[in-house]
């Protein structure tokens, strides 16, 4: 009678499903891979103090979170820095002031830091700090014309320009402009559109503003507006395919595209992640953001994207959650 050998039979049984299933697993892989040219998330190191409505840009290849409250609804005067490099978060030195809802852009080694609320949000700023990454001191340029928060801030072409927010009576349509070399604000033609909450990039020297809200999380705006500061005129472009106020503080500008990160209704927060194409004029979706969240900041290096902190429930919430965007090539 012949005799199986069982050790052989299991052999060539395992030796089969390898063959099967390894091509399959491989595609798999290629298809996640960083070098694949596919859009992915991953986590990084969280921040070491969670908050919401905070600032953020990247100063000497580091990002620097600014101010913003906590989970007790406090003001804080907190910045900390994160390196992509070796994932770690430094504390760096503190504003003079605590602060929320400010607006943050950075050029030529420093951070500019305009309005918020302070005193656990019942009072508007009208300052302007700026923050030496030399000295790791910090200074104030001139004051604002007027108090304002949730506005948003860029520079373009060593000018910083500060758009929408609100006052103490009224949601904003103004456009500021800062010279740090003359220290002066003037006025620029404001936008079509008061709104507050809102966020903007700038692309070819162009700034584009988007979304926000004009009274309230009830009140949420899918306005897209670009101005062009060479002959001070504002335009309407394609509305964002959905109505977000509370999103990213700085819509971040990849692969010619400019994509805008969640936001906070009455119900609930926005886990969307839109992209604007400034050549077709179009938007389009990408993948989630795994942590729906509102007053978040959003930031490139590259073509990966921080997305840190942001409240996950509608008003005053805070995380410290640090999520990575791949946006592959495309």
């Amino acid at each position: 009678m012949y005799k199986f050998d069982l050790k052989l039979v299991f052999t060539v049984i395992l030796l089969l499903i390898i063959v099967n299933i390894l091509p399959s697993s491989l595609s798999i892989l290629a298809f996640s891979s960083p070098t694949s040219g596919e859009s992915f998330w991953t986590a990084g190191t969280p921040m070491p103090t969670a908050r919401s409505e905070i600032a953020g840009s990247v100063l000497n290849e580091k990002i620097y979170i600014i101010g913003g409250f906590d989970n007790y609804g406090h003001s804080t005067s907190t910045v900390e820095a994160y390196d992509p490099l070796t994932e770690e978060w430094i504390q760096s030195t503190s504003m003079p002031k605590p602060l929320d809802h400010t607006a943050a852009a950075s050029f030529n080694g420093k951070l500019y830091v305009v309005g918020g609320g302070y005193l656990d949000r019942d009072t508007l700023s009208d300052k302007l700090y700026i923050y030496d990454s030399s000295t790791n001191n910090w200074t104030q340029g001139a004051n604002l014309p007027t108090p304002r928060g949730a506005s948003t801030a860029n520079f373009i072409n060593g000018l910083l320009y500060v758009t929408g927010g609100v006052d103490s009576e009224n949601t904003l349509a103004s456009t500021l402009v800062y010279n740090p070399s003359l220290d002066q604000w003037t006025e620029k033609t404001p936008m079509p559109t008061a709104r507050e909450h809102l966020t903007s990039s700038v692309v070819n020297d162009k700034l584009y503003v988007i979304g926000g809200r004009i009274n309230g999380m009830n009140s949420n705006v899918d306005v897209n507006e670009v101005y062009d500061p060479v002959n001070d005129k504002w335009t309407s472009l394609e509305p964002m395919p959905s109505k977000r106020g509370g999103l990213s503080s700085a819509a971040i500008t990849v692969n010619g595209s400019i994509y805008v990160f969640g936001g906070e209704q009455p119900t609930g927060t926005f886990n969307n992640n839109e992209k604007f194409d400034v050549i077709s004029g179009t938007w389009t979706s990408d993948i989630n953001i795994p942590t729906a969240r509102h007053g978040l900041v959003a930031v490139a290096i590259d073509n990966v994207i921080y997305v840190i902190g942001g409240g996950p429930q509608p008003g005053g919430s805070s995380s410290s959650l640090t999520e990575i965007f791949n946006a592959g090539k495309g």
